[in-house]
């Protein structure tokens, strides 16, 4: 093995280890410790392991050293591979996942890898493996989401306009008997729970289609479910049916459990037993509709996809008893967690709202 000669001498031994001290960079400290001791008369070996290295790597970086100055012992870190897609068509890639397919244009009604594959190539000639689409969605921030379900005559506008003049609202609807006492709000919806139940997903080994087992008859009870988010609490009542009777006996229920001298505003949609001349609204309740088509302004929506994901899906009821059963000890769960309450049910728009 050829022997080591440093022919720079633009550096003193003192100024290396000054350097070094300035440095941050770990392995460049002990490199530049290293050659400063060759500089002082150390043999190789000696420098090589005071320095955690073998003789061969320190020839390797005297060489680096001689060639380069002190900057040459720092490690040089590769940039990796070009992009397959520069930064303008991550943009456009990412648009044309937001806005969906177009039926007639694409021939598809959801965007797959292989469609986006095809579309890729198509409109910025990059080939790529379909494995390799789904890291680039990934590493834009997209996942493979379940959709939710939109009502096809639901108005954004509206749904907007309702909840930043929800305050508004709220003080147009209350009677006079309701000013200057404690302010509730609450959100109330039914779900028809019955023998013709939910699938939901499970853990399953890759390759899998699991099955679960679902019932085919038809028996089904109600849960006429109501929320307040700021105190944690709820009223429920299960019916055998959902009409103005059942609303009724829900609104007395409410009421009961609405805080002594508070008075509760009640959102809820507009189904028919909600509006019929024939509901009895107590005295401490003053109802709110929200707007046509806009379940996703009522976070009791949201409460029933999580009873049944939790506690009703994939489940057979032999008897409208074990129904109503079931449908009980759901609720009865939910409604004993106080954080998952205001976790779920709080929305941004409803707070803040006085008489």
């Amino acid at each position: 093995m050829m022997a080591i000669e440093i022919t720079r001498t633009d550096m003193s031994t003192s100024e290396l280890r000054a350097a070094a001290a300035r440095t941050k960079d770990a392995k460049a400290v002990r490199r530049i410790l290293a050659i400063a001791l060759v500089l002082e008369g150390a043999d190789r070996k000696t420098a090589a392991e005071a320095c955690g290295m073998d003789r061969q790597t320190l020839r390797d970086w005297v060489h680096r050293y001689n060639a380069e100055g002190i900057t040459g012992l720092s490690n040089r870190y590769w940039a990796g591979p070009t992009p397959l897609l520069n930064s303008e068509q991550k943009a456009e890639l990412a648009r044309m996942v937001r806005e969906g397919p177009d039926l007639e244009a694409d021939g598809v009604v959801r965007w797959r890898c292989v469609d986006l594959k095809r579309k890729i190539e198509d409109r910025f000639g990059v080939v790529m493996h379909e494995r390799t689409v789904g890291k680039q969605l990934a590493a834009l921030g997209f996942r493979r989401l379940s959709v939710r379900p939109q009502h096809p005559k639901s108005d954004p506008l509206a749904q907007e306009a309702f909840k930043k003049n929800f305050a508004a609202t709220v003080k147009a609807a209350l009677p006079e008997t309701a000013h200057g006492k404690p302010l509730e709000v609450w959100f109330q919806d039914e779900a028809r729970v019955g023998q013709q139940g939910t699938l939901t997903r499970t853990w399953a080994e890759c390759g899998t289609r699991p099955r679960a087992p679902r019932d085919t008859r038809y028996k089904w009870a109600y849960i006429f479910g109501a929320v307040c988010p700021s105190r944690a609490t709820t009223a429920a009542l299960v019916m055998p049916r959902a009409d103005t009777s059942a609303m009724n006996a829900h609104l007395a229920e409410i009421a009961k459990t609405v805080a002594s001298g508070a008075h509760a505003v009640l959102v809820m949609d507009g189904a028919g037993w909600h509006n019929s001349s024939a509901l009895r609204i107590p005295d401490n309740i003053t109802i709110v509709t929200l707007p046509p088509y806009a379940p996703e302004l009522n976070p009791v929506e949201n409460i029933w996809a999580y009873l049944r994901a939790n506690c009703l899906a994939i489940t057979v009821f032999d008897t409208y008893a074990d129904i109503v059963d079931r449908c009980c000890s759901a609720w009865n769960a939910f409604a004993n967690d106080p954080e998952r309450v205001r976790s779920i049910a709080t929305r941004e728009y409803a707070k803040g709202v006085s008489a």
